[in-house]
């Protein structure tokens, strides 16, 4: 395994475990469970039926206190991509309370460490 390989491996890992904090804090429904893995200054964007959701991380810890646990959820990233110090990553939840989610996460490695700088997210419609 090339030293890149290597490297990509591992960050691969750092960026799966940093978002198991956004999944533990999705089921537990504790926001200040999925800090660890947002930047300080994150932001939201979606829409939740006509209206977009948008602004500071703070709303998602806030909407996810108020919306409580998920103990049924299954979330599994579909996706990680990662050049240098910027990547991306695609996670697909189900039975969010009830609600389908892909929540697309652009992070950023910071002083060695990653961190989710915004999400972009899509609520399915229900079925």
């Amino acid at each position: 395994m090339s030293n890149t390989t290597a490297t990509l491996m591992s960050d691969h890992d750092a960026i799966s475990k940093l978002i198991q904090h956004y999944i533990d804090g999705a089921v537990s429904g504790r926001g200040e469970l999925m800090k660890p893995a947002f930047h300080q200054d994150a932001t939201i964007y979606g829409y939740v039926g006509p209206d977009l959701f948008a602004g500071p991380i703070q709303g998602l810890y806030d909407w996810n206190d108020e919306n409580g646990p998920a103990k049924d959820m299954k979330s599994k990233i579909t996706h990680i991509d990662v050049v240098g110090t910027a990547a991306s990553v695609r996670l697909e939840s189900d039975n969010w309370t009830g609600h389908r989610f892909t929540d697309f996460f652009n992070l950023l490695k910071i002083d060695g460490k990653w961190q989710v700088m915004n999400k972009v997210f899509h609520l399915h419609d229900e079925a």
